[in-house]
């Protein structure tokens, strides 16, 4: 049986639950009508013989959701008890206030509008925040320059900041802070990336060291542009523990490989401004070639085969006979069927002492 598809806006709610009430059950959804607003409650006339109550906990969690309500209001309230001790129904507006919450953000972004979010907690790549009843990410590259030096004594406070993603479905909500605190720095650079070229290269400044790549700035017109190197773009070879190959202030050469003005982003290589070390070393190999190579990995396509440092070639596992095993390690005679530079690889073949039955 097709699992029943559940309600996305608030409307969808109110007429999933626009049904005659009879007797009340934990948890059932209803349709009903803000009668009265108070400090610390909120009467909702569900048809029965008493007004609901929306008090206590479920008051605090939905307040941000209250504050927004008015006398008249149709609200969708869940059952939290049908009777206490005293006969009064309580309620519950966690629901609608978490799909009210997410149609707001997703309106905000459409609209480029400014939330307000607590911060609940930090994390290692950025600030787990509470906003309306939902938790949400700002990365640590989302926060302006003046809060980024104190994130420790962010917890508790509360930030201005837009919405970047929004996807109830996959409960994924993420923000900008620096999209407010540096909103016209951020539009001065927006504007800045339209005059920035494809392959231009510039000599930058190393800014920041994180694990998975180095930030440089350039300057252009007069004005500092900040890029992100990414970790795969440092060197042709593999490139780990950058914080020991780099330091703050150092002088590097870059070419730009990727920008999107709308989102204020700049790519770059370090690696591009250099040789590639594999097309010498290719150089010396043609198709037919025999060559010595070791297992270095095994993958789902087959086997990666290092010839030489930095060089390496797909066996594909077509070409490895079914009775045939190979573990990483093992040293294989193999010959050249073609060289693939767009990959910096070479399609390879095994010899063989004579031809298995199936070998393609």
């Amino acid at each position: 049986m097709a699992r029943k598809r559940e309600p996305q806006t608030m409307a969808e709610l109110l007429v999933q639950a626009s049904y005659q009430i009879k007797g009340l059950k934990r948890g059932q959804q209803i349709e009903g009508k803000v009668s009265e607003i108070l400090s610390k409650a909120v009467l909702v006339d569900i048809g029965g013989k008493t007004e609901g109550m929306v008090l206590g906990r479920e008051f605090e969690a939905a307040s941000e959701f209250i504050k927004n309500l008015k006398v008249g209001d149709k609200v969708l309230v869940s059952v939290a008890s049908p009777e206490d001790r005293f006969g009064q129904t309580l309620l519950s507006l966690k629901r609608a206030a978490a799909v009210s919450a997410w149609d707001r953000f997703t309106k905000a972004k459409e609209k480029n509008e400014e939330v307000e979010v607590k911060v609940l907690e930090t994390a290692q790549s950025g600030l787990i925040v509470s906003a309306e009843g939902v938790t949400g990410f700002i990365p640590l590259s989302q926060l302006g320059a003046t809060l980024q030096k104190k994130v420790k004594d962010l917890p508790g406070k509360r930030l201005k900041v837009k919405v970047l993603e929004v996807d109830q479905g996959l409960n994924r909500l993420v923000f900008s802070e620096k999209e407010v605190s540096e909103k016209e720095k951020i539009e001065k650079i927006k504007k800045l990336l339209g005059k920035v070229k494809i392959d231009q290269i510039f000599e930058g400044e190393v800014s920041s060291i994180l694990p998975f790549g180095i930030f440089v700035k350039v300057d252009l017109s007069g004005e500092k542009i900040e890029g992100l190197v990414h970790i795969s773009e440092i060197s042709w070879e593999k490139a780990d523990n950058l914080a020991s190959q780099f330091s703050e202030g150092e002088k590097v050469k870059v070419l730009v490989i990727g920008k999107d003005e709308e989102e204020g982003k700049l790519s770059l290589s370090i690696k591009k401004t250099l040789p590639d070390p594999w097309q010498e070393k290719v150089k010396k190999y043609s198709p037919e070639s025999l060559v010595q190579g070791k297992v270095v990995r095994l993958i789902s396509s087959g086997a990666i085969i290092e010839i030489e440092e930095g060089v390496e070639g797909l066996l594909h596992i077509s070409k490895i006979p079914p009775q045939m095993k190979i573990d990483v390690g093992d040293s294989l005679p193999c010959f050249v069927e073609k060289i693939e530079p767009e990959k910096r690889r070479l399609s390879l073949g095994l010899v063989l002492k004579e031809k298995p039955v199936g070998y393609k």
